[in-house]
This record gives structure tokens, C-alpha cells and sequence, in this order.
């Protein structure tokens, strides 16, 4: 059997930029509420420059000709990554991939990470295989890990984004419709509630 995320690492590489910057604040809209959590557990930092870095690049988004110093976001989320040494909660980990997925878009953004795209995918993806590993009772193979039902939802999401931004054009109404699609179900891609 094909493995789907390769093809989507491949579909994802083909995207045009403002595709690649909407897929990766849409799977981010799914990953924020992991670091947020973490903030608030642990009182780590306050989480709300990640929230207002992404809400910015919405607006660039359905606004290109927006002027935003996407450097100084850039500085703001990256002075609040967490250091795993200093936590022992298996949530360090998803808030340390959502500052990693974050600063990809960013830099994508910034035209310093033309994969940026990619990586924001692959984080998502391993944010879902770790937490799967870390709350498994027992050792659980890669091919349970494809089967687990948070990695299959994160690979349908994923791929539903795609087959979305294939054929819609590059607008607000676009940017709502993959925001609704990331966050419909209300809750984070690890399974976490996001309260509005």
C-alpha cells in the first residue's frame, strides 16, 4: 500500500506560494491549541503572540498588499520556544513542533524557506506520531501508528486541504473555508478541545 504521506509531501512541495502559506496557517490553526495548553499548564509563557502572528498572516492572506515585519514576528515566537530539558510533560513536545511549524511559515513567508510548506506538514504529522507513541501502553509499530485514528485524521485533514486549495481561489472566502476545515471539529490534531 502507498504510503500517503509521501504524496502528500509531494503535492504539498508543488503548491504555489500563497497555497503553501494558507495549507501551513491552516494546519497551524490545528497545532496551536497543543501550545497554548502547554503555556497555560505550566506557565511557560504567554501564548498569545503565536495567536496574533497567525492571525497576521490570515490577513496577509486575504490582504497580500498588508505591510507586516514578518522578522519581527519571527523574533517573537522564537523567544518563546520551550527547552524539553526543562519540562517533563509529554506536552513540551507538540508546543515545541507548533514554534518550529510557526517560525517554517514565517520564513517561508520571508522567502527564506521555499520548503517551509513541507516541514510545517511533516511537524504536524510527528506531532500526532509522537503523542501517539508517548500515550501507548504498550510499544506500538509504525504501521499502528499509521492506522492510530489521530494520524489518520491528520493525514485526511491534510489531504483534504490539498484537494481544497487545488481549486479555489486566492481570497478571504478561500482563507475562511480552509480555517473552517482545520478547526471544524474543534479540537487540535492531537486531540486536545479548542474552546473559541
Amino acid at each position: 500500500m502507498k504510503d500517503n504521506r509521501l504524496t502528500i509531501f509531494q503535492q504539498v512541495r508543488d503548491l504555489e506560494t500563497w497555497q503553501s502559506v494558507a495549507f501551513s496557517a491552516a494546519l497551524l490553526e490545528r497545532m496551536l491549541p497543543n501550545y497554548q495548553l502547554f503555556c497555560e499548564a505550566t506557565e511557560f509563557a504567554d501564548p498569545s503572540p503565536y495567536r496574533n502572528s497567525l492571525n497576521v498572516i490570515w490577513e496577509w492572506l486575504a490582504h497580500p498588499k498588508t505591510k507586516i515585519n514578518f522578522a519581527a514576528q519571527l523574533e517573537k515566537v522564537e523567544a518563546s520556544v520551550p527547552d524539553p530539558n526543562d519540562y517533563d510533560s509529554i506536552g513540551v513536545y507538540p508546543a515545541i513542533d507548533t514554534a518550529m511549524s510557526m517560525s517554517a511559515l514565517i520564513l517561508l513567508l520571508m522567502e527564506e524557506d521555499l520548503q517551509g510548506a513541507v516541514v510545517v506538514s511533516k511537524l504536524a504529522q510527528g506531532t500526532v506520531e509522537a503523542f501517539v507513541e508517548a500515550t501507548s501502553e504498550a510499544e506500538i509499530s509504525v504501521e499502528e501508528i499509521k492506522q492510530h485514528p489521530l494520524m489518520q485524521w491528520e493525514i485526511e485533514i491534510q489531504q483534504e486541504l490539498l484537494a481544497f486549495l487545488a481549486n479555489s481561489p486566492k481570497n478571504g472566502d478561500t482563507c475562511k473555508a480552509l480555517k473552517d476545515i482545520a478547526i471544524g471539529e474543534g479540537m487540535s490534531n492531537i486531540g486536545i478541545d479548542i474552546t473559541p
